[in-house]
């Protein structure tokens, strides 16, 4: 898991595993200053600020909030579901992203027999993936994961919906909140989408779904 599904109160945010401009040209720098230093850092303060009223769960981490966040307080259950909703998706999305993506711009090893087993050639599994998170309505996230069984699904997430790590092991995620792409693509959501791929961490997502299948016995 990364570092905010493990933290518990207070919560930070964490540094970018890389510069704010490393993701040039295909995520701009100005963009990564706004998504990450603005808009995930009020994620943040908001999930603090609720947490900060309700001591009793202050010693719970994050994942475990998410996971029993219906048999929270009404005092906090929203704030929880919304703002620790968007730390969690937010962090993994910085840790889906690498500079040197674009050296290896497809899966290898068993990450990508297991692409392949299930959705034919990387090519059209890019290819759904994609159509998936363009054609997305409104806010939410994508991802890929591996459910208990140690199969691969592509999971569409609505708002701040989580890709369930309690049942599931995300091994990447991308952000189609307009805020993710508009600085530098305005309404173009595809294009962002294509310059997604350039920067997927797989050496990341293969370690991931190295986790996730022995966990699930396979």
């Amino acid at each position: 898991m990364t570092e905010a599904a493990r933290q518990t109160y207070p919560f930070t945010l964490p540094d970018l595993p890389y510069p704010h401009g490393a993701l040039e040209p295909h995520i701009d720098e100005a963009t990564m200053h706004l998504h990450h230093d603005k808009h995930h850092k009020t994620y943040v303060d908001k999930l603090n600020e609720a947490l900060a009223k309700a001591p009793d769960l202050q010693k719970l981490t994050l994942v475990e909030l998410l996971r029993g966040v219906d048999k929270l307080p009404d005092a906090v259950r929203t704030a929880v579901k919304n703002n620790g909703g968007q730390h969690f998706n937010h962090d993994l999305f910085w840790n889906s992203l690498s500079p040197a993506g674009g050296a290896a711009r497809e899966p290898h090893g068993e990450l990508a027999k297991a692409i392949s087993a299930e959705f034919g050639a990387f090519a059209s599994f890019r290819d759904k993936f994609s159509d998936t998170a363009v054609k997305h309505f409104a806010s939410g996230w994508v991802a890929l994961v591996v459910d208990g069984g140690g199969k691969l699904q592509i999971v569409e997430l609505h708002d701040q919906q989580v890709p369930r790590p309690w049942e599931y092991t995300p091994l990447f995620i991308v952000d189609v909140w307009e805020h993710a792409y508009y600085v530098k693509y305005q309404n173009r959501r595809p294009e962002f989408l294509a310059a997604f791929w350039n920067v997927v961490d797989w050496h990341k997502a293969e370690q991931r779904f190295t986790h996730g299948r022995t966990a699930a016995g396979v």
